[in-house]
């Protein structure tokens, strides 16, 4: 036990608990600008889910999705790092194929709640934007993204990789 107590004081004294990601002084954490998707997706569509951010110290690196199911649960942290190109600004969206390899159907108005944050280097998070979402049974018309997503230059930013489960029917494992 001493042995284990000594070698813990002489790890944190020898610079262990500095992590790459901890904040740096004066730095400014990104900050997301707008974000767009649509209320309701019918099950089994790809889902765009639109994101505007910008970092004043451009390092920006990766964002973090989370999903939250009524009935079910918090699922994984989904995490999509950016490209060099993305750092300081961007302007995209994350497709999501809401079919699931675990899940042959989810009930119609099935809840789902997406939470979406940035992490620069320094590991500064921004705002927290939640996304609410209502899965349909039923075939879902999807309307033009408003300004700035209407532009014909929107590139994907990654895949959310967040398989559903129906907390009615199928059993899976968490």
């Amino acid at each position: 036990m001493l042995l284990v107590a000594s070698f813990l004081i002489v790890g944190y004294s020898n610079g262990y608990s500095q992590a790459l990601d901890s904040p740096k002084p004066g730095g400014k954490p990104p900050v997301i600008t707008n974000f767009y998707a649509p209320e309701q997706v019918g099950y089994g569509d790809y889902l765009k889910i639109y994101i505007a951010a910008k970092d004043p110290d451009g390092e920006m690196q990766r964002v973090a999705v989370s999903v939250s199911q009524l009935g079910w649960g918090d699922y994984p942290t989904d995490w999509t790092y950016l490209k060099s190109g993305d750092q300081k600004s961007f302007k995209g969206y994350f497709q999501w194929n809401t079919k699931s390899a675990k899940a042959s159907i989810l009930p119609d108005g099935t809840k789902i709640n997406l939470k979406v944050s940035i992490f620069d280097k320094a590991g500064l998070e921004s705002n927290e934007v939640v996304i609410p979402l209502r899965i349909s049974s039923f075939g879902v018309s999807y309307p033009s993204p408003p300004a700035p997503f209407d532009q014909k230059d929107i590139g994907r930013l990654g895949y959310i990789h967040v398989d559903l489960v129906n907390p009615r029917k199928d059993t899976g494992s968490r």
